[in-house]
């Protein structure tokens, strides 16, 4: 269960980046956290979950991603010209609209994780993976290329920090840092520091305004959330834990996601932790179906169920109506649009919310 949940969400964890002297006694950029006028330069160094260094001399000139959130990212900061494959391809309607048309340019070379064979063969020189172990989540299609592997096809191998290495994290994700991390040290990588930044004080911006509006709210008075992810099966809820990007969402809008204290990203918990926890608000976390109308029918099937279901129909949400319909990639996976989730959330769990101004 929890790695369905992994797949169909694209979720992941972080990487830990640290800067160093190159060889030729030349600071390497940090790619994490380095104003712009620091890191529009190479060597570029970024650091695994295992603390392992990858060196960039030179921006990458053909990439593969491991999935849509990776994808993103590129296509966000102008570098979606030199993505030349993609796995975990994102569906009809899951990229803003101005993307979609770039996106769906991307080859596909693979549906779920890309085979070993497949990914040392694409001819990249850089693999951008989202994916904490390639191996737990290839199955039948194999073991993760090693490093060795990596090196010996010239292909240079960086995680996103937000979701590739979450459960090495000292606590909860809070805030939307990791994900700002991400966004720099990418654009540091592939030479659009600048765009990078763009991106970044633009979320930074979003969610300073929420903050702002919602400080005045104590928090014990804060309204307790779950996010219901439907597409996972109803059978056995699955839990987003505190280390999950959509945590982070949450806190900043305001809210306590009632499953902050379950280690890891994602959990299976039962339908009676739900109903000790008895959210005021529930977002019911659908997957973009490729059309308005489709769409608007898994969220209409999502609260048909919590509000027929015997162990959910008297939650506190339920009987009020307190729905949130916010999709799950945009919650759950790391990107640019999380900000905008934050004020999303925001403004349904605080009705009469100014932010802002609005």
């Amino acid at each position: 269960m929890r790695a369905r949940a992994l797949c169909g969400l694209a979720a992941a964890l972080a990487l830990l980046t640290s800067a160093c002297a190159s060889s030729g006694g030349t600071p390497a950029t940090d790619a994490g956290s380095a104003p712009p006028a620091a890191a529009g330069g190479f060597p570029v160094r970024v650091a695994d979950c295992a603390g392992a260094e990858t060196v960039f001399d030179t921006a990458p000139r053909k990439i593969v991603t491991s999935n849509a959130a990776a994808l993103e990212m590129l296509l966000q900061l102008g570098a979606g010209d030199r993505v030349i494959g993609t796995g975990f391809p994102p569906g009809t309607g899951t990229m803003p609209a101005d993307l979609a048309e770039r996106a769906a340019a991307v080859p596909v070379l693979g549906r779920a994780v890309i085979a070993k064979e497949k990914l040392l063969g694409s001819g990249a020189d850089l693999y951008v993976d989202t994916f904490a172990s390639m191996g737990a989540m290839g199955g039948a299609m194999g073991a993760a290329p090693t490093g060795q592997e990596f090196a010996a096809a010239g292909i240079k191998h960086v995680q996103l920090h937000s979701t590739a290495c979450a459960d090495r994290l000292p606590g909860p994700q809070q805030d939307l840092s990791e994900v700002t991390a991400d966004i720099r040290r990418l654009g540091a990588i592939t030479g659009t520091t600048a765009r990078a930044e763009e991106l970044v004080a633009r979320m930074e911006r979003t969610v300073g305004a929420v903050r702002t509006a919602v400080a005045a709210v104590p928090a014990d008075r804060r309204p307790s959330y779950f996010f219901f992810d439907a597409d996972a099966g109803t059978k056995q809820p699955m839990a987003a834990c505190g280390r999950q990007v959509a945590n982070a969402v949450i806190t900043l809008a305001g809210a306590r996601n009632v499953f902050a204290d379950c280690k890891g990203t994602f959990k299976p918990v039962s339908w009676e932790d739900v109903v000790a926890a008895d959210p005021d608000w529930i977002q019911l976390g659908v997957r973009n179906r490729g059309s308005e109308a489709e769409t608007r029918k898994a969220y209409e099937q999502a609260e048909a169920f919590l509000r027929d279901f015997p162990a959910t129909r008297e939650l506190k949400a339920v009987r009020e109506g307190h729905f949130v319909r916010i999709g799950s990639e945009v919650t759950t996976i790391a990107g640019v649009r999380n900000a905008d989730t934050v004020l999303a959330v925001a403004r349904a769990v605080h009705p009469g919310l100014t932010v802002d101004g609005r």
